[in-house]
């Protein structure tokens, strides 16, 4: 990792040298030896939750910054949030108006606004309940509410909207328009789209100008040239994911401002571009990882509508670039004079500015070891959303003439004392077949207490989502919440996992269910053999891709001694054949192979299929309104473990989509999963609710 690691170091040690594991007195304070899990700890469950989430998608509005913030306290809504110039911050709209997309139900960059010249600010975003375009003018002095752009729709999941681009000199906004055609989940079409200012197409479908064909199944918002005759956007099919393989299209914009002569000029099956924008210049700028990381290209387009022959420009074994979860996701920011603002690393990021002439990059510097997949730009100084491993994500400006970074919003405060953190340490693993395994420990730690000597301690192994995903190296304080009392965690980038170039990736093709399990069981088998962690109490837990892991994990392993399985795919037959969105509808044609080829794959893997397998107890947490991991899933597994003995308990959350959002939610999940460990590992605690356990 470039940009410095602010003290976390690899190897087999922890940063100040002990072996990975128990809490040591070093020299300090005498401490009083207490059982593992019984620790008293500062960090309740109310304290993580009102933590949870981090700032996204920043953007400039004139002189001022503007993002998206959670809200747990607010029933989860995402409020949006301005910056003025003079440093005070404040909402830029009340509650309930809640700034988040559901297209590919992941949502994407859900606002954009335009500061005119008279009137002040005017925005549009997508209002999550219903999923219409709004527009809005906070400064209006009127005190008008927003105005609705676009209608509902009755058919399927309606009409929804993501990653608007303001036209105000042409009274509109360009974006990526999701469509369902039928009430099935795959009935939808995406185009790229030209909705009115005015409202004039709030009531009427037919008042939307549709810009790109239709021919792909799903596209980015467009990116305009600086002189605003191309728009370039990203586009792919299933059964591909953004991850595989995506095109880039380049279209003249003609003067009624409609797309023509649209091509593809880069990319394909085999290359996945994740990010496009234009440098000053005109010339097109490209994310893509046709050696195998995720770097930066440039490359000019030609008179015919063809594009020249993209140059590398930083070439290195690292990624400039990460997986497109969300629409409109950002790891690179062109600035005015030339320079690139890029976010770059191998199993981390930094904040670096590139000369794309010279191929030098100079990072910042700071306490940060991750930068979200979010910048903005204004002038010469670039912001970013930055985390560290004991700092929560604040938002953190860079001037690029100075080299100077500060935190200018959103910024990090010492929720609790610094002292009950633990201090993480990167580790490199050895897995079956010699393969590495990257990961990150959290040993217990405690100012005031340690474990009985000579007694390892528990430890639970985090399975990260995706399962193209990456558990980063941050803060988080429901690490700190176990960590605090006693029990170590363990985040297992697994096989699969991005941020160490697509061989890693990849590993996990047609081998889900084999390598993320192997890889997660051979980290608390070494942990167990180094005595870092008690053999006899190792849990596994993790939510989506991570619940599924966490699910096989249980069935097709004795390692683990209990689980917490949070909103899973326990069924892959069921969930290939209709028990999930569009979006993921063909992931399992990578990640297992296509049904109809490996059908008896499909059973062989599935936990639904095996619960005679399973031993471990286990909790089961689901959010009632999940259409990407539905309730279905959770209930056709329980289904089947009823009666055989397995002590287990099912917690279903109403309103909770995939992901928990709400504070009264993630208090009680996180304190139900201590109480399975303190029931599981034996001990007491008096700070939770007890957890009941049915078979």
């Amino acid at each position: 990792m470039t940009g410095g690691e602010n003290g976390v170091s690899g190897g087999a040690t922890d940063t100040d040298g002990r072996a990975g594991g128990g809490a040591v007195n070093g020299g300090g304070p005498v401490k009083t030896e207490a059982p593992y899990g019984t620790w008293p700890s500062p960090v309740g469950a109310a304290l993580a939750a009102a933590r949870d989430g981090r700032p996204e998608y920043l953007g400039t509005v004139g002189e001022e910054l503007w993002w998206t913030a959670p809200r747990p306290a607010e029933a989860g809504r995402r409020a949006l949030v301005r910056r003025r110039a003079d440093g005070t911050e404040e909402s830029v709209l009340p509650a309930p108006w809640n700034v988040r997309s559901r297209v590919i139900e992941y949502g994407g960059r859900p606002w954009a606004a335009a500061d005119r010249p008279r009137g002040g600010p005017l925005v549009v975003f997508s209002h999550f309940p219903d999923q219409r375009l709004y527009a809005y003018e906070p400064d209006s002095g009127t005190g008008a509410p927003p105005w609705p752009l676009t209608p509902v729709s009755a058919v399927g999941g309606g009409l929804r909207w993501v990653d608007p681009v303001l036209r105000p000199e042409r009274g509109e906004v360009w974006c990526v328009l999701e469509e369902f055609t039928g009430p099935a989940p795959t009935d939808v079409r995406r185009v790229i789209a030209a909705v009115p200012l005015d409202g004039s197409a709030a009531e009427d479908r037919r008042a939307v100008r549709e810009l790109s064909d239709g021919r792909h199944r799903f596209v980015t918002g467009p990116r305009l040239s600086p002189d605003g005759r191309r728009a370039a956007w990203l586009a792919w099919d299933h059964p591909r994911m953004p991850w595989d393989g995506t095109e880039v299209l380049l279209a003249e914009v003609t003067p009624d401002g409609t797309f023509g002569g649209a091509r593809t000029v880069a990319g394909g099956p085999g290359e996945s571009i994740a990010q496009i924008d234009w440098d000053a210049s005109g010339r097109l700028l490209l994310a893509g990882d046709r050696t195998g990381w995720w770097n930066l290209y440039r490359a000019a387009p030609r008179p015919d509508g063809t594009l020249g022959t993209p140059e590398p420009l930083c070439p290195r074994e690292e990624e400039f670039a990460g997986p497109l979860w969300k629409i409109g996701l950002n790891w690179f920011q062109p600035l005015d004079n030339g320079l690139i603002a890029v976010v770059h690393g191998k199993g981390g990021t930094a904040l670096g500015i590139l000369d794309p002439e010279t191929g030098t990059l100079v990072d910042a510097v700071g306490p940060w070891t991750e930068w979200a997949s979010t910048l903005t730009a204004h002038g010469t100084r670039v912001t970013g959303v930055a985390a560290g491993p004991h700092r929560s994500y604040e938002i953190v400006e860079l001037d690029t003439c100075t080299g100077r970074s500060r935190v200018v919003a959103a910024a990090h405060t010492d929720a609790v004392d610094p002292a009950y953190l633990s201090e993480p340490s990167v580790r490199t693993f050895t897995g079956p077949d010699g393969r590495e395994i990257h990961a990150q420990l959290h040993p217990p730690h405690h100012p005031g207490c340690t474990g009985p000597a000579g007694t390892p301690p528990p430890y639970v192994i985090w399975a990260h989502g995706g399962p193209t995903g990456h558990a980063p190296l941050v803060l988080d304080l429901e690490i700190t919440y176990f960590t605090s009392r006693g029990i170590g965690v363990a985040e297992v980038n697994y096989g699969g996992s991005t941020g160490y170039g697509r061989a890693y990736r990849e590993r996990l093709r047609e081998r889900w269910g084999v390598v993320d399990v192997e890889d997660c069981a051979a980290v608390a088998t070494a942990l167990a053999d180094e005595g870092a962690a008690d053999p006899a109490r190792l849990a596994i837990r993790g939510g989506s891709a991570g619940g599924w892991t966490t699910a096989a994990s249980l069935v097709f392993t004795d390692v683990y001694a209990c689980g917490t399985i949070l909103f899973p795919i326990l069924d892959l037959r069921g969930w290939a054949t209709g028990e999930t969105h569009d979006f993921e509808s063909q992931y399992l044609h990578g990640l297992v192979g296509p049904l109809d080829q490996v059908p008896d794959r499909y059973d062989a893997r599935s936990p639904v299929a095996h619960v005679d397998r399973l031993t471990s107890p286990f909790l089961l947490l689901q959010g009632l309104d999940d259409v990407i991991c539905p309730p279905a899933q959770a209930e056709r597994f329980l289904a089947r473990t009823a009666g055989r003995g397995v002590p287990h308990a099912y917690l279903a959350f109403e309103g909770e989509g995939h992901g928990f959002r709400d504070a009264g939610t993630l208090v009680r999940a996180l304190e139900a999963e201590l109480a399975l460990y303190a029931r599981t590992f034996g001990f007491s605690r008096t700070d939770v609710p007890d957890l009941e356990l049915r078979t």
